[in-house]
């Protein structure tokens, strides 16, 4: 009886961060919208961000469709069975992927075969401490790829690009600090959350900067120099004016927290874990006698409980300035678009992520591709009792890891559009002016927003890929995205970093103190 229960307190914690956004994160996500300027692009994001927290609640839905690298943190009294735990964790992370509520994320990293249940091995990750206390603690972040792609560490003293020289003292952490929220712009789904890990050896610094992430956004550091420095971060990232989803704006980070650690004398690193706004990390008190939960954290302050459907005065205000795409679309009409365009598509889209990428370098497209769009997703799907596919969540991923393929497979395929997250390079900026392209910078994060707009699945090729790597043929209704980079040589993400790296600079020589 005690390993099933433990089974289910773990499966419901597992559902619980993958669909329940925590209350301080909410509260943070809350704040930014209330301060950010009303009909701008990230106005706009920060709308359906809220609805589709909204969504995830009603639905018991994941808030994102990348439920990332599952990563358990476990305090146990002495004399508790930790391998029975690693056993309940199994199988409730294989339960939890049956019934959607997880992606399979798990892949061979020398096959790229992906194993369907999100077990392997290294996956999930589950760390052990044992404690004096007489309860279990387990605590989960489920942090998306996206973000865990802008993670960075930095070895001290360093030349930072816009801050100059970064020394081995707090002003020099300070500047290692600002150069990370640059780097990652919109590409981590910002606006975001860091956790910073002071000192160390490289591996111990990044386990120090994700700790960091479980600490509540509301809480104050112990220690004064660290607590003056977070409240400092907060205060100037947001004024690089990178803003959500790098569409520029008032808010570009939501929380950070710092925590430090020795080192050896010729080492000094400072590891930082970006998170997305999807800040999805719980956390339960278990009974070592009966596995059942005892209490659940995170849980102070008052819940927001934002809306599932949009405001209809606001949706009303927006249509006017939508420009709606039929798929498949013209190049004159591709054309005629400019980079801050909203656009609404109707028709079909087909997914195509890392594995469809290299595919279509060497070989023919399954279907016909001309004058279609790419879509950057990899979706969570589900079988529906009659055997028919069911779009489960389906926001964007990251398009930078596309880069060395996207330009030519839209040039070879005829491509007139491709939707993804965070912008790509200056390849694809080229490619898209000589054929007569555009990308369309979803809403990363929104994975039932969007989900909602799919309105069947046509069907699926590649699947020897795995379902988020597969081609799905999705066609969808009033899939709304804001051009970023058009067919004129335009790009949002490159005039954003220019100006957020104007901004940086202004930090270079006020010394921290």
């Amino acid at each position: 009886m005690y390993f099933e229960n433990l089974k289910k307190s773990i499966y419901d914690l597992i559902v619980e961060t993958s669909t329940n956004l925590p209350k301080d994160v909410r509260r943070a996500i809350a704040k930014a919208t209330a301060s950010e300027n009303a009909g701008t692009r990230s106005a706009m994001s920060l709308a359906t961000i809220t609805q589709n927290i909204g969504m995830a609640d009603k639905e018991v839905s994941p808030i994102c469709q990348d439920t990332g690298l599952p990563t358990f943190k476990i305090k146990t009294p002495i004399a508790v069975n930790q391998l029975e735990i690693k056993a309940a964790i199994y199988e409730s992370m294989e339960l939890a992927t049956k019934n959607g509520k997880l992606r399979p994320n798990s892949v061979d990293s020398l096959t790229g075969e992906n194993s369907g249940n999100n077990l392997g091995a290294g996956t999930p990750v589950i760390k052990f401490e044992q404690w004096e206390k007489d309860y279990i603690d387990i605590r989960l972040i489920l942090k998306g790829g996206g973000c865990e792609n802008k993670n960075i560490q930095y070895s001290l003293p360093s030349e930072l690009e816009g801050l100059g020289r970064a020394g081995r003292d707090l002003d020099g952490i300070r500047k290692c600090i600002l150069h990370s929220v640059y780097q990652a712009q919109g590409q981590g789904c910002s606006a975001g959350f860091i956790g910073v890990g002071i000192g160390g050896d490289r591996s111990a610094g990044y386990d120090l900067a994700k700790e960091q992430l479980f600490r509540s956004v509301d809480d104050t550091n112990d220690i004064p120099e660290l607590a003056d420095l977070e409240d400092y971060i907060m205060e100037n990232a947001n004024k690089l004016g990178i803003g959500t989803m790098g569409f520029g704006g008032e808010t570009t980070l939501l929380g950070c927290k710092i925590g430090v650690m020795n080192r050896i004398p010729a080492s000094f690193f400072v590891s930082v874990a970006y998170n997305c706004w999807a800040f999805r990390r719980l956390a339960i008190s278990v009974s070592p006698n009966t596995g059942e939960i005892k209490e659940w954290q995170y849980q102070e302050g008052d819940k927001i409980n934002f809306k599932a459907e949009a405001d209809e005065q606001d949706e009303a205000a927006a249509a006017e300035e939508v420009i709606t795409l039929q798929a498949p679309i013209t190049e004159e009409a591709i054309r005629q678009l400019k980079v801050g365009d909203v656009v609404q598509i109707n028709g079909m889209m087909y997914t195509g992520r890392d594995a469809i990428h290299k595919y279509l370098s060497t070989n023919d497209a399954p279907i016909d591709l001309n004058g279609q769009i790419i879509y950057h997703c990899g979706p969570v799907m589900l079988k529906d009792k009659d055997g028919n596919w069911q779009v489960k969540a389906a926001g964007p991923t990251t398009s930078i890891r596309e880069e060395p393929y996207q330009g030519d497979i839209m040039k070879r395929f005829g491509i007139r559009a491709v939707i993804g997250k965070g912008g790509m390079g200056a390849k694809t900026l080229k490619a898209l002016e000589e054929h007569g392209g555009v990308y369309l910078n979803a809403i990363g994060g929104a994975a039932q927003y969007y989900a909602d707009c799919i309105k069947s699945v046509e069907g699926v090729d590649l699947m020897q890929f795995g379902i988020p790597e597969a081609m799905w043929h999705l066609k969808v209704e009033g899939f709304k995205a804001v051009v970023t980079m058009d067919a004129h040589g335009n790009s949002l993400h490159k005039d954003i970093e220019m100006s957020s790296l104007e901004k940086l600079a202004q930090f270079k020589d006020r010394v921290y103190k």
